[in-house]
């Protein structure tokens, strides 16, 4: 009687990455034009179409761009698990930095022209939107990291 000798495959060969030269170049080529895109749509927000949110899914797509083309863990290495955070906490930080120091001056909330300088509104309002794309960004890296390890099975990275 002959027995199975046939190992299951490791969870490397299982893994939804595919080394491909073609995606990879891609994305090199591609990425800083669309970083810088999405840098362009959070300082204009103001005066156009755009904004922080937007142009914080922007930037947080560059990192899915990355995971796809390099690899999520690999990917995941390189970004390390604190910069997601530490941009979430920046641009709270900054937001509220914002929005109480015009407070401090004797304004309302976020009452740009109690800073006093010129066009204190506009830099006002695209400081937040810069704010607020820290937060978005952040967290759109942070939701994939955390929905790639649930692919993965590594539910102790989750928690």
């Amino acid at each position: 009687m002959s027995s199975d000798t046939s190992q299951p495959e490791s969870a490397e060969s299982e893994s939804p990455y595919v080394e491909s030269p073609i995606i990879m170049t891609t994305v090199r080529v591609i990425t800083p034009f669309v970083f810088t895109l999405g840098l362009f749509v959070m300082f204009h927000g103001a005066d156009s179409s755009g904004g922080g949110f937007q142009g914080g899914v922007i930037v947080g797509t560059v990192v899915l761009m990355l995971g796809i083309a390099f690899g999520i863990e690999t990917t995941r290495e390189w970004i390390g698990p604190n910069i997601p955070i530490l941009m979430i906490c920046l641009g709270v930080l900054a937001f509220l930095l914002i929005g109480i120091g015009s407070v401090l001056l004797g304004g309302g909330f976020l009452e740009y022209s109690t800073y006093g300088f010129y066009h204190a509104t506009k830099y006002g309002i695209e400081f937040v939107e810069l704010a607020i794309g820290l937060i978005v960004s952040g967290i759109v890296t942070g939701l994939f990291f955390v929905i790639a390890s649930g692919l993965q099975g590594n539910r102790s990275d989750v928690r």
